[in-house]
């Protein structure tokens, strides 16, 4: 009798521990642009113009607003572990720069090694400049209001 007892505890304990496994298993998401490579990959320069990269590609996840226009489609595909944040698996960016007439110059294509990752300090933002001291900071503007030629000040040119 002990010996069923244990087999069905056996049992039940390795269908728990199995149930539990998807739990721990990595969240796919992808975010942007969907890469489709056959569709990237027939955008041809000097073929190929605004009209027919947006029938083939959709449009862009960004427009340059400066300089030589750029359209530029963007992908991220991110990975995430129960009570973890997402981590980048996979980032790709694909910059077509079109001529002035709309056809398209060059197609060029950059990956997650091109990505910067920045490690915000929360506690202090760096500046450029001068350090000011505790005194400095609370007696620096001494003087400075109303001073001659500033609205409310006396005396200056402009004044009463």
């Amino acid at each position: 009798m002990k010996s069923g007892a244990r087999r069905i505890k056996a049992v039940v304990v390795l269908a728990a521990m199995v149930a539990t496994l998807p739990a721990c298993s990595s969240i796919r998401e992808s975010r942007g642009y969907i890469v489709d490579p056959m569709l990237t990959n027939a955008i041809q320069p000097r073929i190929d113009n605004q009209q027919s990269v947006e029938g083939t590609l959709g449009r862009p996840t960004f427009i340059s607003q400066f300089g030589t226009p750029t359209w530029y489609y963007v992908s991220s595909i991110t990975g995430q572990r129960p009570f973890n944040r997402p981590q980048i698996r996979d980032h790709s960016v694909m910059a077509v720069q079109f001529d002035e007439a709309g056809r398209v110059i060059s197609v060029n294509r950059s990956g997650i090694d091109q990505v910067v990752f920045l490690d915000p300090n929360g506690n202090k933002t760096p500046t450029l400049g001068r350090e000011r001291g505790f005194l400095e900071e609370l007696f620096g503007n001494i003087g400075q209001v109303g001073g001659a030629g500033l609205p409310g000040g006396g005396g200056g040119p402009g004044g009463p």
